[in-house]
């Protein structure tokens, strides 16, 4: 058995069976792998991949188990090569986030800045998704970090840590009558927003999940006309007079939205909270040790550390249930 062949089985079993597609992505010949999984097969007396022909049709019931374990060997091989990355060069490597486009596009940008500055030989890989999309790369470690807000049911196997808090805004073009109505009431109110078509968040994104559960509890039913996974498409149909927008107040960038009205909303909705996580047993480097808390500055290398030694979310979460997180 070699640990090439172990690559193979699990790179095929992720490129949805195409060993074609897994031979260009690892620069090698599709016979060469084909090969390869047949006498690590004949070796182990079993088949790990159903055929049809010459074609791979699904993975068999212990081709399952045996690709599983094949994945927790490649990524314990990738942690032998950091450890010895560390000691030999602690400022360079790699490091890959999956997050969604909201923080990818406005939570992350000075974070990365400032990361590169202090880290040039470090490349960084991002990722954007769904949070489901988000845990699965997590989960699997084809990423070293998932940040999200949403679906955190889906990281259960994750070490999450809570970075900061936010909010909701209401984006109107000028002129708009929410603008009067709000100063004339002392603020909006979800009625007011109720009564309008409303443009924002597809349902598991950037706090979506608030938003409904505000309306639901007052008795109000939103009158959704237009959502996306991205905020500055949401802004792009405000602006094109669909509906009223509500956005991450993050979201909002003075240089580029000098035409939109922000008025707050912050009083209406439940505030979300961003995560970031890694799979246990993943090996932190300094320069990810830093990555973190320049994120999230209460997360330093020992708040780190105190995490993972917690056997469980509800034990972290009583870790950092008296940290005052920061809001954006």
């Amino acid at each position: 058995m070699k640990l090439q062949q172990l690559r193979y089985i699990w790179e095929v079993a992720h490129h949805d069976l195409n060993v074609s597609a897994t031979a260009q992505s690892l620069f090698t010949s599709q016979p060469g792998i084909s090969k390869q999984i047949r006498l690590l097969e004949d070796e182990l007396g079993i088949e790990i991949f159903a055929r049809s022909g010459k074609h791979l049709t699904h993975i068999t019931p212990v081709g399952e188990s045996i690709v599983r374990m094949a994945g927790d060997i490649l990524r314990e091989v990738e942690t032998i090569k950091q450890v010895a990355q560390e000691y030999s060069n602690e400022k360079s490597g790699s490091l890959s986030v999956a997050t969604t486009h909201t923080q990818a596009r406005y939570a992350l940008p000075p974070v990365i800045a400032s990361f590169r500055q202090s880290y040039p030989d470090v490349a960084l890989h991002m990722n954007q998704g769904s949070p489901t999309q988000i845990a699965e790369l997590a989960a699997t470690g084809a990423v070293d970090f998932a940040i999200a807000t949403e679906g955190l049911e889906l990281f259960g196997d994750l070490i999450m840590m809570p970075c900061y808090r936010w909010n909701r805004s209401v984006v109107v073009p000028e002129g708009h009558p929410l603008i009067e109505q709000s100063e004339q009431s002392g603020g909006l109110q979800l009625e007011d927003l109720a009564e309008q078509p409303l443009v924002t968040y597809v349902f598991g994104f950037t706090g979506r999940s608030k938003l409904d559960d505000a309306f639901k509890s007052s008795g109000h039913t939103p009158n959704v006309v237009f959502t996306a996974t991205d905020t500055d498409v949401i802004k792009t149909y405000v602006r094109l007079g669909l509906g009223v927008g509500i956005i991450a107040t993050m979201a909002l960038d003075p240089a580029i939205d000098g035409d939109l009205v922000c008025i707050d909303a912050s009083h209406l909705f439940e505030p979300s909270v961003t995560h970031i996580g890694f799979r246990r047993g993943t090996f932190l480097r300094r320069y990810m040790y830093d990555f973190i808390e320049r994120f999230a500055p209460h997360l330093d290398q020992a708040s780190v550390e105190a995490a993972v030694g917690c056997s469980t979310a509800s034990a972290r979460a009583a870790l950092f249930a008296d940290f005052e997180l920061p809001e954006l």
